[in-house]
C-alpha cells in the first residue's frame, strides 16, 4: 500500500485529489496539510507527498528540503500551475522527485504516485525544458567542468538528452529502437557516472552544464 500525504492550502484542491485517490486499492491517503510546516511534521507517516509550492507559514520548497533531509525514503511530487517556474526548479533542487500539472488527468496523477514510490522520477514533458532550462540560464558551465559527463558514452548522452525532453524509458526505447531493459541500464549508468540520485537531478545537471539546451531537437541524431 502506497501511503500518500496531500499538501495544499486550498481545501477544494485537497478534496478533489482526496476523492481521486480514495477509489484506488493500492493507494491510501494518510493525511492532508494546509502548509509546509504541517507537512514536515506529518511526513514520517507516508511514502509519497503531493506538495503545493505557494503556501502560508512554510512554502513547498522549504518543506521539501526538510522532508528529504529528515525522511530520505519519502518522495515528493510537486503540484504546480507553473505561475513561478523558478519556485519549481528550486523545489527540484531541494530533492523533489518530479512535478505534475494540477490539471493533469487522474490517470497521470496515479501513475506518478506509483512511479516515484517505486524509485522512479517524474518529468512532465510539457514543461520540462521550459522550467529547467529557464531556471539555469546564465549559470551554465562548460561540459568539461563535469567529470561525470566526460565519462558518459555517446549512447548514454543520447539517453540523457531524451530524458531532458521528458521521455519515459519506454518512449526512449522506441526512439532509439532498443529494448526498455537496455534503456534502464543506460539510465542507471548515467545516474552513477553523474553521481546523482535520480533522473530529475541528471536532467538538471545536463542543463546546468550545457549538454542540452531549450532549442535542441528532441531526437539527438
Amino acid at each position: 500500500m502506497i501511503r500518500v500525504l496531500l499538501v495544499d492550502d486550498q481545501s477544494l484542491v485537497r478534496q478533489a485529489f482526496a476523492l481521486m485517490l480514495s477509489v484506488e486499492d493500492d493507494i491510501a491517503l494518510v493525511g492532508q496539510c494546509g502548509n509546509g510546516e504541517e507537512a514536515v511534521a506529518a511526513a514520517g507517516q507516508c511514502d509519497v507527498v503531493l506538495m503545493d509550492i505557494e503556501m502560508p507559514v512554510q512554502n513547498g520548497i522549504e518543506a521539501t528540503r526538510h522532508i528529504r533531509a529528515t525522511h530520505p525514503h519519502v518522495e515528493v511530487i510537486v503540484l504546480t500551475t507553473f505561475d513561478r517556474d523558478d519556485y519549481l526548479f528550486e523545489a527540484l533542487e531541494a530533492g523533489a522527485a518530479g512535478f505534475l500539472l494540477k490539471n493533469a488527468e487522474p490517470e497521470k496523477l496515479l501513475e506518478s504516485i506509483r512511479t516515484v514510490s517505486s524509485g522512479g522520477a517524474l518529468l512532465a514533458p510539457e514543461v520540462t525544458r521550459r522550467v529547467i532550462a529557464g531556471a539555469v540560464e546564465g549559470r551554465r558551465a562548460a561540459p568539461t567542468t563535469s567529470a561525470g559527463l566526460q565519462r558518459l558514452t555517446s549512447r548514454e548522452r543520447d539517453v540523457l538528452a531524451l530524458m531532458a525532453a521528458g521521455l519515459s524509458n519506454a518512449e526512449i526505447a522506441g526512439r532509439l529502437v532498443v529494448g526498455e531493459a537496455t534503456i534502464k541500464t543506460h539510465v542507471s549508468s548515467c545516474l552513477a557516472k553523474l553521481d546523482v540520485r535520480d533522473r530529475v537531478q541528471a536532467v538538471i545537471h545536463a542543463f546546468e552544464h550545457g549538454v542540452v539546451a531549450p532549442s535542441d531537437p528532441v531526437d539527438p541524431h
